[in-house]
Formats: C-alpha cells, structure tokens, sequence
C-alpha cells in the first residue's frame, strides 16, 4: 500500500512539474499577405528580398515563424479586388500592399485586418489616411512622395547643383 502511495507521489510530482500547455500548444504561425500590382516573384525581387530581409531583423522569418501569402496582379489593375478579397478570405493577420492601387483595393476588401501600404504617392490625399502623423482606422505604412517632400528634394538638388539646376532641369523654383 505504502508502495502505491509513493508511486503515485512520485507521478503526481512528475505530471505537476511539466508544463502541458507548452507541450500540447503548437506555436501560431503568422500570416502575412502580400498583394503587388507587378509580375511575379523573381520580377519583384528586389522588393520582396527588402521585406523578407526587414522581417529577419525583427526575428520573423518565412517558413519558420511566419508565412507569406503572395498575390500578384501581373500588370492587371482590375485584378487587385478580387486579390485583396482573396487575402481576407484566407485571414490573413496583416496586408501588406505595395504602392497605391493595391492599397484601395486592400483598404476596400477589409476595414479589420491590419493594412501596411508601402510607398503610395499621396496617402492623405487619397483618402488613405486622415494624417500622416496619426493614419487612423486598420492602415499605416509609408509615403513615396508628398507635395511637400517633392518641392523640399527639388530645393536640395537646387542648393546642391545651383549652375546646373536650372539648365539641366529646365525647371524654375521660386
């Protein structure tokens, strides 16, 4: 009888000291979607490595912690809805939508799941955002040119190359 009791101490200790929500909870795998108005994969290289290499700094990396749902247009602009749409359908946990078109059509699929746009042209212009400084709603990301950044890069060249501005530009600031 003793002889059970320790037993089933010894087991009861045992079982107690091991963790069975690490042991029987698989780790949740992020999902990324990708929508690009461009060709394939290997057209868009130099875009994609620039993701995956941004990723791997901040510790994701694909096929291990994370997934990366990859959807291109192939030049088809009309394409892009039904793209996003498929992105939401799959539930994706963020978008990330590379220049403008791709940013509507993913900011039209889903008013939930996190949207990065990556460089759209005028994002509070289009309607993307309220502000820059605070986007608001599911989407976030960068600006490839504002009016403001336009005119401050043109001043620079300026400042930079005065003799040459003018004649190699043909362009007056005032």
């Amino acid at each position: 009888m003793k002889k059970k009791i320790l037993l089933s101490a010894v087991a009861i200790l045992i079982l107690a000291s091991v963790h069975f929500a690490d042991a029987q909870q698989p780790k949740k795998i992020a999902q990324i979607g990708f929508l690009y108005p461009g060709l394939s994969p290997g057209a868009s290289y130099a875009q994609l490595e620039g993701l995956r290499q941004g990723l791997r700094e901040l510790g994701y990396v694909e096929g291990k912690n994370i997934t990366i749902e990859y959807r291109f247009a192939e030049g088809k602009l009309d394409r892009l809805p039904d793209l996003a749409a498929e992105l939401v359908r799959l539930k994706v946990d963020v978008i990330v939508a590379a220049v403008t078109q791709p940013s509507l059509a993913a900011k039209k699929a889903t008013g939930t799941i996190p949207i990065v746009m990556v460089a759209v042209s005028d994002p509070v212009g289009s309607g993307f955002v309220a502000s820059l400084a605070r986007p608001g709603a599911n989407i976030t990301g960068t600006s490839a040119m504002t009016d403001e950044v336009v005119g401050k890069q043109l001043e620079l060249l300026k400042e930079t190359f005065p003799e040459n501005f003018a004649r190699r530009c043909h362009v007056e600031l005032r």
